[in-house]
Order: structure tokens, then C-alpha cells, then sequence
């Protein structure tokens, strides 16, 4: 009887050693899966590729996926994959659904991968064409806006235009894009602007992307400052106005157009169920004198802009907002010495008529 017992314990011991030295039943059932030691250093190309396209890259965002495909060659293949960047354009621009942007975004480089490099960033550093009154080689000859708007993180308005800009009218009119007629409005959630503290909450949770693309260059740039740069009610028909802007350079130094400002206008007014309606998106382009540019000269500055570098996507808001800032100071700066040259080319044609009459009655006097 006490041997039996004492073989019993010992067939125990050695069915928990064996169990505890084998591996799981599902790593038994998928050979994919490599078992490591613990002993040695395990990698990530241990797991399997299934599980980290599947469970792991597509719960990242467009930058968290970038820095991770930069981990290792493995993952850069893994994280190249086409699917995964067009669900990433998607889900952050819900305007790139369309089948025509999805036909321009397909003939990109790298695809979405491309397009998303290049709208995502918001600070540009534009490329310089040499002399600010040549036009830039390869204009586009056609532009697609892509613009998304949102409200405390729910999209309350998207909306792809395309713009020809090859006509004469174009070139010679001023540049204005307009995503709704004079009529329309789009309905939201938000409460009608009658209440004080509407613009204070514009301000804070409304956010717009405006993405400018060539189709013929293959390149895309965000024109938005992602949160407004301002916002406020007008005073006569109480609809509330709301402006992202954005900055891009490229003219001559001294120029009018050495910086223009890229401004969007997002106009809300209440309607009868105490709801916001939108009902203006335009965009315009303007110079540091207070002008509005043409269609060709807004055609060169946005072709400087697809054509410059990005910045860094961590510091979009603030760099954006920090540029519209400079902008309004050096126009302001510039307002003043052109009001200071007018005064004093005033004063000079006064004392000019001043000593001519003072002459003459000289002359008259002692003749």
C-alpha cells in the first residue's frame, strides 16, 4: 500500500513538471508562432505579423504608426501596407471617402501613406522659385478641396469641391472658394448662438480641416490652424463668424506678398429650433497689404505651399496659430510705415505749395 502511494506522488511530479514544460495548446495548433526560451531575448518578429496588422496597427493613429514603422525593417514592411493608411485617411478625413479623392490619393507615390505625410502636418515651409514675379513651373491646373468640419469630436459637415483653374475668369477674378450656395445650410447640434458663451465654445471644440490637393502633382497640403485663430458675433445680423487660417510665403522681401494668410470663414446662424446652421465655408487668400489675391496669384502661392517641406505634426496647432500671429504683426507694422511714408510725402507737398505761394506773393509784391 505504501509503495503504491509513493508511485502515485511521483507519476504527480512528473505529469506537473511535463505540463508546466510544454507549451499552450493554441501555440500547439499554429506552427506560424515560434516559441522562445525565456532564456533568450525574444523580438518582436516572434510574434506573428497577423496579430500586429490585425490587433495592433489598426488601433494606432497616422503618427503612432509612423514611429512605429521606423522601429525595425520588419515593421516598416508590416506597416506599409496600403489597407492600413487608407483606413487611417478615412477615419481622420472623412471627406477622402469620396470616390474621386480616392482615385487621386490612389496615383499619390505611396498612396495614402504619401497623402497622409503630406496633408496630416500643418506648419510649411515653402520652396522659393527664385525671382517672386515668375510664376512657379507646373501650376495646377485644377485643385480639390477636401474640408471637414468638426464639433466636440462629432463631424457636423464635410463636403469636395473641385476648382478649374485654367480659364481667364479665374486667373483675373479673385481667388474664393465656396462649399455652399447662398441658400443652403447644414443643420448641427449646436445651440444657437443667442447664448453668451457660444463663442467661447466655437472656440474651443470647433475644429476644420481644409486640404488643398493637385491631382496632377500628386501633392496635398492642410491649410487649416486645426482650432480658430478667431471668432466673433456680427454686430447687425448676430450670425457668429468663425476664421482658421493658415500662412504660406514665398514673394520677394518687401513684397505685398512675402507672407499671405489663407483664411477660411466658417459663418453659424441660429435657426427657428434654436439650432446653428452653416451656412458659409469659403476660403480666400490675402496679402499683407489687406488684398485679396487673384486666382493666379493665389495659384502660385498654393503652388509654393504643395511644394514645401512639412513640419512636425506634435506642434501643428501652435506653430499655426504662432504664424497667423506674426503675420497680423508684420501687416500691422506694415500698415503703419505706409501710413508714416504717406504723412510725410503729405507734409512735403504742403510745404512745397506753401513756399511756392509764399514765392509768387513775393514775386508780386516786389515787382
Amino acid at each position: 500500500m505504501q509503495n503504491a502511494l509513493l508511485q502515485t506522488r511521483k507519476d504527480s511530479k512528473t505529469m506537473a513538471t511535463a505540463s508546466s514544460a510544454s507549451p499552450p495548446l493554441s501555440a500547439l495548433c499554429s506552427p506560424a508562432i515560434t516559441i522562445v526560451d525565456q532564456n533568450n531575448a525574444s523580438t518582436i518578429s516572434t510574434v506573428h505579423q497577423d496579430i500586429i496588422e490585425t490587433h495592433i496597427f489598426t488601433r494606432l493613429d497616422g503618427p503612432t504608426l509612423a514611429s512605429a514603422s521606423c522601429a525595425s525593417t520588419h515593421l516598416l514592411a508590416l506597416a506599409s501596407q496600403e489597407n492600413l493608411w487608407t483606413n487611417i485617411c478615412h477615419s481622420t478625413w472623412p471627406s477622402t471617402t469620396s470616390s474621386r479623392v480616392r482615385h487621386v490619393i490612389s496615383n499619390f507615390h505611396n498612396g495614402p501613406r504619401s497623402f497622409f505625410s503630406d496633408a496630416f502636418p500643418l506648419a510649411i515651409e515653402p520652396v522659393s522659385f527664385g525671382n517672386s514675379s515668375e510664376n512657379p513651373p507646373d501650376l495646377p491646373s485644377g485643385i480639390i478641396s477636401a474640408v471637414d468640419i468638426y464639433y466636440k469630436k462629432e463631424l457636423i459637415f464635410s463636403k469636395v469641391v473641385e476648382t478649374e483653374t485654367l480659364s481667364a475668369w479665374f486667373k483675373c477674378s479673385p481667388f474664393r472658394v465656396d462649399l455652399l450656395d447662398p441658400k443652403d445650410a447644414v443643420s448641427t447640434r449646436i445651440t444657437n448662438p443667442d447664448k453668451d458663451d457660444t463663442c467661447r465654445d466655437l472656440e474651443e471644440d470647433m475644429e476644420l480641416s481644409w486640404i488643398i490637393i493637385d491631382p496632377i502633382g500628386k501633392r496635398a497640403m492642410n491649410l487649416s490652424s486645426q482650432r480658430p485663430v478667431n471668432v466673433h458675433r456680427h454686430w447687425l445680423s448676430g450670425e457668429v463668424q468663425v476664421k482658421f487660417a493658415s500662412v504660406v510665403g514665398g514673394g520677394g522681401i518687401g513684397a505685398a506678398t512675402e507672407l499671405v494668410q489663407c483664411g477660411v470663414v466658417v459663418t453659424c446662424g441660429g435657426s427657428a429650433k434654436w439650432e446653428m446652421h452653416v451656412r458659409e465655408v469659403s476660403l480666400q487668400l490675402e496679402d499683407m497689404d489687406g488684398m485679396y489675391l487673384n486666382g493666379k496669384e493665389s495659384l502660385v502661392m498654393l503652388r509654393r505651399g504643395l511644394a514645401g517641406k512639412r513640419g512636425r505634426g506634435k506642434k501643428r496647432e501652435s506653430e499655426r496659430k504662432k504664424e497667423v500671429e506674426e503675420f497680423l504683426e508684420r501687416k500691422r507694422e506694415r500698415k503703419e510705415r505706409k501710413m508714416r511714408r504717406e504723412g510725410t510725402l503729405d507734409t512735403l507737398c504742403v510745404a512745397f505749395g506753401v513756399t511756392a505761394f509764399a514765392s509768387s506773393l513775393l514775386f508780386l509784391l516786389f515787382r
